[in-house]
């Protein structure tokens, strides 16, 4: 077995928030010792986070087993998963910060799973996935991500399952969708749909497209991870995961 030196293009402040995030779990749980220290443990978690790397290859680095491996990860992504905020949070942060509309969006994780289930398959995206949506400021920050649903699952139902529109609403903002929201709300403006268009809505629809394009970064920020281009884990999992990068 080979072994080589890499680099994680991570800031020690990331380092230093999944490791203090270990450290008071340990001395909440009052466990007494662990093969790795908080910090390796963290690191450890952020190679296979960013990374994708499997868990027996991350494992022979770190020079532990697979399953203390696995366990790590696990253990670490719920903790950071609970210290993501909520969409009430995500809103009022809009609002202090004065933006004007925050932009709804659905992204799909993609999962390997067998041509026979069919509730993970997206027609959109021609492939096995869990439905994740995403709330992100005018700017291009992420501020929410949902937990799961199976990839078969609409946008719109999605939404309308997390109940995105009525608690927009209710913080005082409005937001902006693709076509995949239509009919959500009023509250969410979408595009016009259909062929053979006045000009005033063609140039409507490339108005509410520029103000839209940031979303499309906020996601693009959390697939940064390569955990989140293809589980190898279980799907239920995408939303945990999601949120603990989004805490990162």
């Amino acid at each position: 077995m080979l072994f080589y030196r890499a680099v994680l293009p991570l800031s020690r402040r990331t380092l230093n928030l999944a490791a203090r995030t270990i450290r008071s779990h340990r001395a909440t749980a009052g466990s007494r010792w662990r093969r790795l220290d908080p910090a390796t443990q963290a690191l450890l978690v952020l190679v296979h986070l960013y990374k994708g790397e499997p868990f027996a290859q991350v494992a022979a680095g770190f020079g532990v087993g697979t399953t203390t491996a696995w366990r790590y990860v696990r253990e670490t992504t719920a903790l950071l998963a609970a210290q993501a905020p909520t969409l009430e949070q995500g809103l009022r942060r809009a609002r202090r910060k004065g933006w004007a509309y925050v932009i709804v969006d659905g992204t799909l994780i993609a999962c390997d799973r067998l041509a026979a289930d069919r509730p993970f398959y997206s027609g959109k995206h021609k492939h096995h996935g869990m439905n994740i949506q995403v709330v992100s400021a005018s700017d291009g920050e992420p501020l929410w991500t949902s937990w799961s649903l199976p990839g078969a699952v609409h946008d719109t139902k999605a939404a309308r399952v997390w109940t995105i529109a009525e608690r927009i609403e209710a913080a005082g903002l409005i937001g902006l969708g693709d076509k995949g929201y239509v009919g959500l709300s009023d509250v969410v403006f979408c595009p016009f749909k259909g062929r053979g268009k006045p000009q005033w809505k063609k140039d409507a629809n490339s108005v509410h497209a520029r103000l839209r394009s940031p979303g499309e970064r906020a996601i693009a920020q959390l697939k940064q991870w390569d955990i989140l281009r293809r589980l190898r884990c279980c799907p239920q999992r995408a939303g945990q995961i999601t949120r603990a990068v989004l805490v990162l």
